[in-house]
């Protein structure tokens, strides 16, 4: 059975950093595709970044242009996760926060080759990521 777990979220103040993580279970995430998206009420959701496999895939990431130069991406291996670190946070980055992977089978490991909406099969559970002052 294919799992992703989440953790990380929190209440941080603007400026202040976080670190999301996503774990996987029962399969190997360096071969996947992974997303990070966010959700707020009333909004649709945004992703926020993507993450092409370095094994199947170029291994290069992309970032919304909303979280460009505050957020990165990084793989562990060993833990089978993937990181989402951000820093200087924003009240408009508040919201919960989801990982998702797409397959090597459908994008073979590159976020190019991923519809949006589609191929994303595989989701976290979310994690609640609150900035107040």
């Amino acid at each position: 059975q294919l799992q992703l777990v989440e953790s990380g979220g929190d209440l941080v103040q603007p400026g202040g950093s976080l670190r999301l993580s996503c774990a996987a279970e029962g399969f190997r995430m360096d071969w996947y595709v992974v997303g990070w998206f966010r959700q707020v009420p009333g909004k649709e959701r945004e992703e926020v970044s993507c993450a092409s496999s370095i094994v199947k895939g170029d291994g290069v990431t992309n970032f919304a242009d909303s979280v460009k130069g505050r957020f990165f991406v990084s793989r562990d291996n060993a833990k089978n996760a993937v990181f989402l670190q951000m820093t200087d946070l924003k009240l408009e980055d508040a919201g919960v926060y989801y990982c998702a992977t797409a397959p090597p089978r459908l994008v073979h490991g590159s976020c190019r080759n991923v519809r949006e909406g589609t191929d994303f099969d595989t989701w976290g559970q979310g994690t609640q990521v609150t900035v107040e002052s």
